[in-house]
């Protein structure tokens, strides 16, 4: 398969106006303006994303002019395309401590050296309210409620905010100030990319594309997404990588080499028929995944660290010990750092992830006794004094 044919078809799930279109283009030897936003609602990426950024790369490989954009502007608006109620509200102060470190991560994956790296507050910030009244003119209300989950919440009377109606305005906005050639992004980012397609025809007569891809599925099932806690993150230790990739369905292996590693696909095809052991292929999977993010060695030390821990059942000799202040099973797991939030620790708990001396817990009202060692899946362990 040819560099374009890949590009075209690997885990993309839409090309708008079309495959056939976008190819001619692309073997015409014209320069594109390729983009990819990405919001700041957590402090992490996910190896969900790495499938636009891997896009990204393959535009820069081809010679076009990429940018990785940040959402730091567009977070604060908040955009529920994929969400069934409104997202909570993100502060200032959140949104540029979250920030900081995407480039660093989205780094694993993209050649930063050769991309614009971008945060749309450059420009959002110096729209004045004439400017949004002129943008705004250009889109019906009617289009925005038509989506599908718009019009279950209108209907069940939950609450859909302004700012919502003006989010795919300003990722529209987006396109247009940096005269976007292609948006790549999720499908549920189809009618936001498409703001942005209509002001580039309306604005400057021009026409564009959309590119739209397949979602990778996260370790409970969901599609992963940074605010519902089944993701996988860039900035994962080696070790909690291939810990939750080996906890992932079966039926997942090969989406998860499609869409979150940089093996060809000839090559996963191969791997896929010469076992039907599914243990077998989901450790070539979680080490092709660490090898792609952390480099081979970290893929060799964090699988014997996973036949010693998960498989043998055996403690890793570097358990750091801990003294607590509570015996709150809850709390605990709050202040070893576990689990980010007492919400967090609970749904660990009720999931079957968190033990003690190797026993599961399976209430969240669990009292302490110390000394033991706790530990959260297959890669998280501390002694408790």
């Amino acid at each position: 398969m040819d560099q374009i044919e890949e590009l075209l078809t690997r885990g993309v799930a839409n090309i708008i106006p079309g495959k056939a279109e976008l190819e001619k283009v692309l073997h015409s030897g014209k320069k594109l303006n390729v983009y990819c936003g990405f919001d700041v609602t957590a402090p992490h990426l996910h190896i969900g994303n790495g499938l636009p950024l891997r896009k990204l790369q393959q535009f820069v490989n081809l010679g076009h002019k990429v940018t990785f954009l940040i959402g730091d502007f567009t977070t604060l608006v908040g955009d529920t395309s994929d969400k069934n109620a409104e997202r909570p509200i993100i502060t200032e102060e959140d949104i540029d401590k979250n920030w900081q470190n995407y480039a660093a991560q989205a780094g694993k994956i993209l050649d930063l050296s050769k991309v614009s790296v971008r945060r749309n507050s450059e420009w959002l910030d110096q729209l004045s309210i004439r400017d949004l009244i002129k943008l705004i003119h250009r889109f019906s209300l009617n289009d925005f409620n038509s989506r599908e989950l718009i019009k279950l919440r209108l209907a069940s009377g939950t609450s859909v905010n302004l700012a919502e109606v003006l989010y795919p305005v300003l990722q529209g906005y987006d396109s247009y100030f940096m005269d976007t050639d292609i948006q790549v992004g999720a499908t549920d980012q189809t009618f936001n990319m498409q703001a942005g397609r209509a002001l580039q025809k309306q604005l400057r007569h021009k026409d564009s594309f959309v590119m739209s891809f397949e979602f990778l599925m996260g370790t409970d099932g969901r599609k992963m997404s940074k605010s519902w806690g089944n993701a996988i993150w860039l900035d994962d230790s080696p070790n909690d990588i291939f810990g939750k990739v080996m906890s992932i369905k079966d039926d997942l292996v090969e989406q998860y080499f499609l869409l979150a590693t940089s093996l060809p696909t000839s090559n996963i095809q191969d791997l896929i028929s010469s076992t039907s052991n599914p243990m077998i292929a989901k450790k070539q999977l979680a080490h092709q995944i660490v090898s792609d993010l952390c480099g081979k060695s970290a893929a060799v030390s964090a699988e014997k660290h996973f036949e010693t821990t998960v498989q043998n059942r055996q403690l890793p000799s570097d358990i750091p010990e801990i003294i607590v202040t509570s015996t709150n099973i809850i709390d605990v797991l709050v202040e070893t750092h576990l689990a980010s939030s007492k919400s967090a620790a609970r749904r660990l708990i009720e999931q079957g992830g968190v033990r003690v001396d190797g026993k599961q817990l399976s209430t969240i009202n669990y009292q302490l006794s110390t000394p033991c060692t706790l530990s959260v899946g297959s890669t998280k362990f501390v002694k408790i004094s």
